[in-house]
């Protein structure tokens, strides 16, 4: 009996200690792979380690919400699951808005690396991450800045008005931003005898040459998303679908916008859909917008725009870098960060600021 108690207290121990050996390797092993991921960060973008598959993604989220008082800022153009487990999902305007008076210690920007800048410039001493720093823009890229600062040069007298999706350093020389919301308030809110510079989209400045009748500047910029979109086979689906509402963003070319029922910035599109007595839709915008408006309209139909390839819709590869597992590991690790220098900071700070108080004094 004696013997029999040894053996069960000597398994029961070699199992302890096997567990404790299991776990220490584990644990060493995780060590180590998380420093190569942390030494590849910038050339991948994101810490490329491995998620347990049958972890519960989004149970984990919201604890790493509560346990570091963060808060997920989500584009309307995220993958549907990453808009699901969002604190707040929004256009440009909103999202900057959001940002701007959050109480949260951690801002996590599910969307694009100038909405995290913009975040980090309106929060310059709270840790701003975004899931995969390769998550870029086109449009952004369509303007580098030492070519603008030349551009700008032979206006010296010209107000120089900013789409919002531009990189932090664009944001240094400019006067004042906008979003697709508010661009017509901003280009109104310049007195009519001053010249205006508007970069870098040139689809949205034609849309605002038309509705404001100001003379802009155009910086030669698009969004590649935007610029796709197919005149035939849009032209198709409407005769497919008589009765839809062909609803469009302001970045689109402006043959596509001459065929549109109605034109707006994503939350504008959103409460339209919400409020026409319309039962389908035809929308030419990235395709992750169509997620809020089912839930918002389950009983609507929701058909997305085709563009000139082979898809049957039109994503953003920027927007949909980001996923699940990155957005997890992103908030387990505090990586990776977005960070501005403070003179940039300084010097692009206005431009977002003058933006949100002409908007709230617009009603915006």
């Amino acid at each position: 009996m004696v013997i029999n108690v040894f053996q069960i207290a000597k398994q029961k121990f070699l199992e302890h200690f096997n567990n404790m050996n299991k776990k220490h390797n584990e644990y060493n092993m995780t060590t180590a792979a998380l420093a190569v991921a942390k030494e590849n960060l910038h050339k991948n973008g994101y810490l490329d380690l491995e998620v347990d598959p049958t972890l519960d993604l989004v149970a984990e989220i919201n604890k790493l919400k509560k346990e570091k008082n963060m808060i997920i800022l989500a584009h309307y153009y995220q993958e549907s699951e990453i808009q699901d487990v969002a604190d707040y999902i929004g256009d440009s305007l909103g999202l900057s808005q959001k940002a701007a008076n959050t109480e949260a210690d951690i801002i996590v920007f599910a969307g694009v690396h100038f909405m995290a800048e913009t975040a980090k410039m309106l929060n310059p001493k709270k840790t701003v991450l975004l899931p995969d720093l390769k998550a870029g823009c086109s449009l952004a890229d369509s303007c580098p800045p030492h070519l603008f600062k030349k551009f700008k040069a032979k206006y010296p007298d010209h107000v120089v008005i900013s789409y919002i999706n531009c990189t932090a350093e664009l944001k240094t020389l400019t006067d004042v931003c906008c979003t697709s919301t508010n661009a017509k308030t901003i280009v109104e809110s310049v007195p009519k005898d001053k010249g205006i510079i508007f970069a870098p989209d040139k689809n949205l400045g034609a849309w605002l040459i038309k509705k404001t009748g100001r003379d802009l500047v155009l910086w030669n910029g698009a969004c590649m998303v935007h610029e796709i979109f197919s005149n035939e086979k849009i032209t198709k689906l409407q005769i497919r679908h008589p009765e839809a509402k062909f609803i469009a963003h302001p970045e689109c070319e402006a043959h596509i916008l001459d065929k549109a029922d109605f034109i707006g910035s994503t939350s504008q599109l959103i409460n339209f859909t919400q409020e026409n007595d319309s039962k389908e839709f035809i929308v030419a915008t990235e395709s992750g917008i169509l997620h809020q408006m089912q839930l918002k309209s389950p009983d609507k139909t929701f058909i997305p725009a085709p563009p000139n390839n082979t898809c049957a819709c039109n994503n953003c590869p920027f927007m949909k870098r980001n996923t699940m597992e990155k957005l997890y590991l992103t908030m387990k690790y505090n990586l990776p960060e977005v960070t501005l220098s403070n003179e940039v900071i300084k010097k692009g700070l206005p431009s977002i600021t003058k933006m949100l108080e002409i908007s709230k004094a617009a009603g915006l």
